[in-house]
């Protein structure tokens, strides 16, 4: 299981890469970094990562759909959403009562993020806070893709791998898979 300097090598391998870094999202710092940065300052871009990386966590409307497991007045029981089409919807139910990364958490309930993991990889971990928020958060400009991959962590889930790919060169698909794999691997503490 590779630690932060392998993870951020092994993410500078991908193609169009020109920088990588693990940031705590909570508090802007910066784990480990390699390569460059834009803008050219690591620690400015580590904190703008993290800001970033905190807004959308935070926002309700980002946060995954519950199985009504939650204790949310509208308990239609879990059956009812075990369909083919559960992880996208327009069924207007909050899923919003309880705290973000904790939805979904508990039991065998599955999470947009359970099913890349390998599955009952975050059930293991035993704790609430194991499962981030998000998966991935994208932010695309005429040069450049900047990708964002929330880590699953033993303690608060507050870890992202933000990796910066240049457009031309870049596979953002492949980008995508590769930081998943990561972060599924990555060794923190």
């Amino acid at each position: 299981m590779p630690g932060i300097d392998e993870c951020l090598l092994e993410a500078m391998r991908l193609p169009g890469a020109r920088g990588a870094a693990l940031v705590d999202w909570t508090s802007g710092l910066a784990l480990g970094i390699v390569g460059e940065s834009p803008g050219g300052d690591h620690e400015t871009a580590a904190v703008e990562t993290a800001e970033l990386a905190r807004l959308a966590a935070e926002q309700h409307a980002f946060a995954p759909e519950s199985n009504g497991r939650t204790g949310s007045a509208d308990s239609s029981g879990p059956s009812d959403s075990s369909g083919p089409s559960g992880s996208s919807g327009s069924s207007g139910s909050s899923g919003s009562s309880g705290s973000f990364g904790r939805a979904g958490a508990e039991g065998g309930e599955s999470t947009a993020g359970d099913e890349d993991d390998g599955g009952g990889r975050h059930d293991a971990v035993g704790e609430d806070d194991a499962v981030p928020p998000l998966e991935d958060l994208i932010i695309s400009n005429r040069d450049s893709y900047h990708v964002l991959r929330f880590v699953p962590t033993s303690f608060d889930s507050s870890v992202c791998l933000y990796l910066w790919l240049a457009r031309a060169e870049g596979n953002l698909a492949l980008a995508r898979i590769r930081l998943g794999e990561m972060a599924g691997r990555l060794v923190l503490g």
